[in-house]
């Protein structure tokens, strides 16, 4: 029996990554979707987060209040660092260039921009310890050392290197147009 409404004649990634005439580019947004690895990662956390909150529950009815408050806030930090692990990634408006990291995010205005480029250089891979040979996204400033956005072996583009060249065009038009302005 097909099922015509789960069909479509059309590719759904070609307009996803298309911004939309009416976006505004005063709101910070990111220029692409967060890769699956990230995306598991942070359910897997939250995976975890409900069973240590199940746990509160069955020590809280067992009467030991500060083991249950113990487990609360162990859930509420897990629950915190995926949403944040969710959130990381590079972000832009017409202000600048914003990089969210697990704990610390770094803004850059356009007007301290000299270029926003892809670079051959060793990266992190999942942003652990070992490197790799892969591509970055880097943004050189006029005053300090150059930033690196985006990689193509960290949790949003890893082995997927046509979203991370989307992505890095994406990023570098938006430098190209509010660089100058």
């Amino acid at each position: 029996m097909p099922l015509p409404f789960l069909t479509a004649d059309r590719a759904f990634d070609a307009t996803d990554d298309v911004a939309l005439p009416f976006d505004d580019h005063d709101h910070w947004r990111r220029p692409y979707r967060p890769g699956p690895w990230r995306v598991v990662a942070a359910a897997l956390l939250l995976l975890l987060a409900s069973f240590v909150l199940l746990a509160a529950m069955i020590i809280a009815f067992a009467g030991a209040l500060s083991g249950a408050t113990v487990c609360l806030v162990v859930a509420g930090v897990m629950i915190a660092v995926a949403l944040r692990l969710l959130r990381a990634g590079a972000w832009v408006s017409r202000h600048g260039v914003r990089r969210v990291g697990l704990l610390l995010t770094k803004t850059v205005s356009w007007d301290q921009v000299t270029a926003v480029r892809t670079v051959q250089q060793p990266v992190r891979w999942l942003g652990l310890p070992r490197t790799v040979q892969g591509q970055a996204l880097v943004l050189v400033r006029r005053q300090g050392e150059p930033m690196q956005l985006l990689t193509d072996h960290n949790a949003d583009f890893l082995s997927r290197g046509e979203a991370f060249d989307r992505a890095a065009d994406t990023v570098e038009a938006w430098g190209d147009e509010y660089r100058g302005a």
